[in-house]
């Protein structure tokens, strides 16, 4: 039986509760925006929360949640990630498991929409757009005079992956132009060997060169172990401060945070619905 397109949400999954709450957060806020049923579903991780951190409703990961549906008659299936590129969890990984999925329980059809950023697309800067706003927010509130940015990413080990951080930091630096200093993409971590070089600076290098004032415009969606409060980055910064006196750090809030977070995956939420089914 044919039913109407099922709609999900979907991150990479955390093992943090607030990662988990705050997808919850951003699909219920899309739903309003969009009208449309928006289902919150990591791809991994997120079950192995307690209910109890989680307002006592369990976390949705992709596989068993696609499965059950799939038993109970739902056979079309768009993903809307929550990612900023082409995260090979979403365009390799999921198209996997959609293939075991099938074998198990039966045929579904699936849409994958655009990832958050365009790199094909010089103008899509809506991303950057926020991200700038988050950065003014800082400069406003610490009253900053002529910052220097760093735009800084987790760090991956594809390359295609580290070619949005640097795409976005292009965008941030002429968006603020006028505003800072100067705009460095930088990752937190890298993998051994000169073949992951591209994430190259880390972020306690560029720490470590600065001696003023250095916002952090974080390129993460959600929080976690990661980008939360006392989280790696957050270790980071005060590890370089220690070692740097004069050294002044500030982290941006992250996208998700922002209320433009939502126009722009509702944009991304009606391209995917015109997209062809994989």
């Amino acid at each position: 039986m044919k039913t109407e397109t099922h709609i999900l949400l979907v991150d990479n999954g955390s093992y943090k509760p607030e990662a988990v709450l705050n997808l919850r957060n951003v699909a219920k806020k899309l739903s309003l925006k969009s009208s449309k049923v928006i289902n919150p579903v990591s791809l991994l991780h997120s079950n192995k929360i307690s209910d109890s951190k989680l307002n006592n409703i369990p976390a949705d990961v992709f596989e068993p949640y696609v499965s059950e549906k799939v038993k109970n008659g739902t056979n079309e299936f768009l993903i809307l990630p929550l990612f900023f590129g082409r995260s090979a969890a979403i365009y390799e990984y999921l198209p996997q498991r959609m293939e075991d999925i099938q074998q198990e329980c039966g045929q579904f059809d699936l849409k994958i929409a655009p990832p958050l950023v365009d790199l094909d697309d010089a103008n899509n800067d809506d991303v950057a757009q926020i991200l700038a706003d988050l950065v003014r927010e800082e400069i406003s509130y610490n009253k900053l005079d002529f910052p220097s940015v760093t735009l800084v990413d987790h760090g991956t080990p594809r390359i295609k992956v580290n070619e949005v951080r640097n795409f976005i930091a292009e965008q941030l630096a002429l968006i603020l132009k006028d505003e800072v200093q100067c705009v460095k993409p930088s990752s937190m971590e890298s993998r051994e060997g000169e073949e992951y070089s591209f994430n190259k600076p880390l972020l306690e290098d560029i720490l470590g060169s600065s001696e003023w004032n250095v916002i952090l415009s974080m390129l993460f969606i959600s929080p976690g172990r990661h980008a939360g409060k006392g989280g790696d980055i957050d270790k980071i910064c005060a590890e370089s401060r220690k070692k740097h006196s004069a050294l002044k750090t500030f982290m941006t809030g992250l996208f998700s945070e922002h209320e433009g977070s939502i126009d722009v995956l509702n944009k991304r939420l009606n391209q995917g619905l015109e997209t062809e089914f994989i």
